[in-house]
């Protein structure tokens, strides 16, 4: 099999050096199993040795990311040979069979290939199962990336995917996470297949810590939201000031009108800067990133306008601050929405052919 595999491990038990045999006797003859500064070398003594095996060590524990990358660079510098990698954990999660699996129809379609467990059965740990849903609906929504298993190990990576994925941020679990949004911002395409579900002794040897590892998570995740509740609290702001300082004797429909057009003007270039710079990284030509931004702008600010003046129409508002609370409840609505369509379309650089 022309793929290595990359395993990292921290302080293992025997299941690894059963993990290992597994792995070669299915057929696979490059094994780069990462020391990620265990306290107990004596496993890794046990099978540093064999013919089929490479042993890298951090001399500290660095994490599962950061011992991914060093698989990653390893293979990228010494196997020029293989046309790929497929990581793993070291606790027999995955069986080789499934590892085989992914590796072959990675091999056929050319694109990365995650293994998907089923997390609807009674021995799935409440922690793996909740977390795992949670974050499954949350990628799906926020980040537009349809994937069932978000805390799979197995996952099998075309060569020419390490090149990005050795730059991606994160040195923990969070890289993982890390992992699947850079791909999703390149235009890097995967799929899953169903594997078997394995939970020994209640998941008990994971490393993974749920507080600290879920906040790295999530953090992640939430800096695609932070920069639209920044330029909302700025549109907010700039609506209630202009709008409470014009005259009361102007018609209602002129004074949400205006406000709506100057408040949105200054938050709108804040938006935009901080989105495509930090928020989808986009390296799209600027000039094309800008009409289509605009053209959304123009869109949302029109639809809060309209929907702002219905709601103060129907509920016989004046001039007050309850327009400021209809319009948060209005622009909240229009923030899901254009979020997607920035994601998807304005910011999305494999979908205007990688302009630069």
């Amino acid at each position: 099999m022309e793929i290595s595999v990359i395993l990292p491990s921290y302080n293992p038990t025997e299941k690894l050096i059963t993990t290992v045999n597994e792995l070669a006797n299915a057929g696979f003859d490059d094994i780069i199993v990462i020391n990620d500064g265990s306290k107990n070398t004596e496993i890794f003594d046990k099978i540093k040795d064999l013919p089929f095996t490479t042993v890298l060590s951090h001399e500290k524990n660095r994490g599962k990311g950061q011992a991914l990358k060093t698989g990653f660079e390893f293979f990228t510098e010494n196997r020029h040979n293989k046309i790929g990698v497929v990581t793993t954990d070291d606790d027999m999660q995955h069986t080789a069979e499934d590892i085989a699996a992914c590796c072959r129809e990675m091999e056929k379609t050319g694109i990365a290939v995650f293994g998907a467990r089923n997390f609807k059965g009674k021995e799935i740990p409440p922690k793996s199962r909740i977390g795992n849903n949670i974050t499954s609906f949350t990628f799906r929504f926020l980040c537009g990336i349809k994937i069932t298993d978000t805390q799979t190990g197995l996952r099998a990576v075309p060569r020419s995917y390490l090149p990005l994925l050795i730059k991606t941020e994160g040195e923990r679990f969070e890289y993982e996470t890390n992992m699947l949004l850079s791909m999703k911002e390149n235009g890097l395409p995967f799929k899953e297949i169903p594997i078997k579900t394995i939970y020994a002794d209640n998941n008990s040897g994971t490393h993974f810590r749920p507080v600290r590892d879920s906040i790295k998570i999530y953090t992640v995740i939430l800096k695609y939201i932070a920069s639209s509740l920044i330029s909302s609290t700025i549109d907010l702001i700039g609506f209630t000031l202009i709008n409470l300082l014009l005259p009361k004797h102007w018609d209602e429909w002129v004074r949400i009108f205006i406000s709506t057009i100057a408040a949105r003007a200054v938050s709108s270039a804040v938006n935009f800067t901080v989105n495509r710079k930090k928020v989808f990284k986009s390296n799209s030509r600027l000039d094309k990133s800008l009409l289509k931004y605009y053209s959304l702008t123009v869109c949302q600010m029109l639809a809060s306008y309209g929907l702002v003046y219905l709601i103060t129409y129907a509920s016989g508002t004046s001039q007050s601050i309850f327009q400021t609370l209809h319009k948060m409840a209005v622009d909240l609505f229009l923030f899901f929405v254009c979020f997607v369509i920035q994601r998807e379309w304005v910011f999305n650089e494999s979908k205007q052919g990688k302009d630069r």
